[in-house]
């Protein structure tokens, strides 16, 4: 759920729209430049209108034939409107080629609770609908004297009488610049927002902790931001570790470390729904950490399909994890020491044919039982859960594992799917970690400290200060 009318809903679509008012703004501007074309291109258009009484002729001057020619009135009008606009009335005050564009001009309508007419003409010209509009109620007196009378010499029983001639308009009903500047705000506006909360609405990708945490069930261990100079630099040490991603992955380590006092896990899976969710740098940074916290910390690729490690670290990965389960070679020879202060890693060696069967096997445990007793911490970089089943092999032999999901790539579904993957088998996920978080948001999370602005500052400050 996104909230619905909630406090806590109100505020995600207000920072949706925060975030997003670029697009908003370029839908008020598309709305306002297409009303001003709409406008300038409209032709003004004028209004004149005239009315008619419609009345009975009472013969005798009674009451009661009074009555009946004021009902007989009544009942002509409604006619009357519809007989304004036929071809027969039209056809008598402009040409017959023009007779279906001025029908479409006009409107006749009877006054509700009167005996009263009025005919609307609209013209480009001013001074054309007003005569237009007098030509018609001259006409129709006319036709309605000539129609009413049951012999042609004697005395119409109805009448129609021009009682507002028409005059000449002098202002344009369209366009109205300011209306359709108004409108076009609104409908902009509209567009703009609308579509934002539409593709929010049908938007499944993780973008908040609280989504991460209620589709996987379970606590958010770490928050690691986006840093543009990750991708060429994926681990912490640059810069002496002083950045706020190097003080995310501190916090995951703290994090960590109390997660459960009485089930301390010492091998740790970490993997991911689908690949490039950055599941490899969290391994190698979170190894990092630890063991610059003085932890005896092993990395093992757990990856034998597509390793990532080797490259990461700057290592050689032609031997390793493979060559130790097919007893092609010890497990001591193939650990390598890296960095200060000594994190060893355990590359994944040759890429096999039959990576899943390697990591499910007995072979594997024993090694794992080993590097256990060796090391306060086993952290093993797995395959991704949804392609292929690596990953739930080795979170079977492990103490537990830590899911990652990116921010706006990861899929509710796809993490809750993975999440049951390793439910199925009574795997133990410790925690979830979400990655590649936008520094703005990012800063929603808690205490965001500009490593950069501090640097700058000592940089800047003279000697004697």
């Amino acid at each position: 759920m996104k909230g619905g009318d909630s406090p806590v809903g109100l505020l995600h679509y207000v920072r949706l729209a925060r975030r997003n008012w670029p697009l908003i703004l370029l839908a008020l501007i598309i709305s306002v430049a297409a009303a001003l074309v709409v406008t300038m291109n409209t032709p003004p258009k004028y209004v004149a209108s005239t009315s008619m009484l419609v009345s009975g002729h009472d013969r005798e001057g009674s009451l009661s034939t009074a009555y009946q020619a004021g009902v007989l009135s009544a009942q002509r009008v409604k006619s009357y409107a519809n007989l304004l606009t036929s071809r027969r009335v039209v056809s008598q005050i402009t040409g017959e080629e023009d007779v279906e564009r001025l029908q479409s001009n006009i409107t006749a309508e009877a006054i509700p609770d009167t005996v009263l007419l009025r005919a609307t003409v609209t013209d480009t010209d001013a001074a054309r609908a007003a005569r237009l509009a007098n030509a018609l109620g001259a006409t129709f007196t006319r036709l309605i004297s000539q129609l009413e009378r049951p012999t042609p010499k004697s005395r119409a029983t109805i009448k129609v009488t021009v009682v507002d001639q028409a005059d000449v308009p002098k202002k344009p009903v369209s366009p109205r610049p300011l209306v359709n500047l108004a409108l076009a705000l609104v409908i902009g506006l509209s567009v703009g927002v609308g579509s934002l909360v539409l593709r929010d609405y049908l938007d499944t990708t993780i973008k908040t902790s609280e989504v991460l945490q209620d589709a996987t069930k379970s606590s958010i261990l770490g928050i690691i931001g986006y840093e543009r100079a990750a991708r060429r630099h994926p681990l912490i040490i640059r810069n002496d570790g002083r950045s706020s991603r190097s003080e995310a992955f501190r916090a995951l380590r703290t994090n960590l470390q109390f997660i459960g006092v009485d089930r301390q896990p010492k091998s740790l899976v970490v993997t991911s729904c689908l690949p490039g969710e950055g599941k490899s740098s969290i391994s190698a940074n979170l190894a990092i950490t630890l063991a610059q916290a003085g932890w005896r910390v092993i990395l093992v690729d757990g990856d034998l399909r597509r390793p990532r490690i080797p490259s990461y670290l700057g290592i050689e990965g032609a031997t390793g994890l493979t060559d130790v389960l097919i007893d092609k070679t010890r497990l001591k020879d193939v650990i390598q020491t890296w960095g200060q202060p000594g994190l060893s890693v355990l590359p994944s060696g040759q890429i096999p044919p039959n990576p899943s069967e390697l990591l499910g096997s007995e072979g594997m445990r024993a090694v794992l039982g080993e590097l256990v007793d060796s090391y306060d911490m086993v952290i093993i970089d797995a395959p991704p859960l949804l392609p292929v089943t690596d990953a739930v092999a080795l979170a079977a032999l492990c103490d537990g594992a830590l899911l990652v999901a990116r921010y706006g790539k990861t899929r509710r579904e796809h993490i809750a799917r993975a999440a049951g993957m390793l439910s199925s088998i009574n795997a133990r996920v410790v925690g979830t970690v979400l990655n590649f978080v936008p520094a703005k948001t990012n800063r929603h999370y808690g205490y965001d400290y500009d490593y950069d602005t501090e640097a700058k500052a000592k940089v800047k400050t003279p000697v004697n200060a």
